[in-house]
């Protein structure tokens, strides 16, 4: 399966769960605690998949200085 489609389904289904939390009768401040949980989660994995943030593999290896 390509990585964007990948993406894209992980994406679907974060967006899914946090419906689901929505849905679920519950504090405000707890819902939104775990509604930006998830957020920062989820961006901080698309930051790793996109660029390498934390090191290691990336779809985007940033450029290398002059040789």
């Amino acid at each position: 399966m390509p990585w964007l489609l990948q993406v894209l389904v992980a994406l679907v289904i974060v967006g899914l769960l946090l419906w689901i939390v929505e849905q679920i009768p519950m504090d405000a401040t707890i819902a939104r605690i775990i509604r930006v949980i998830v957020i920062v989660v989820v961006c901080l994995w698309l930051l790793q998949l996109l660029v390498g943030v934390f090191g290691g593999y990336a779809l985007m290896p940033a450029p290398r200085g002059r040789p």
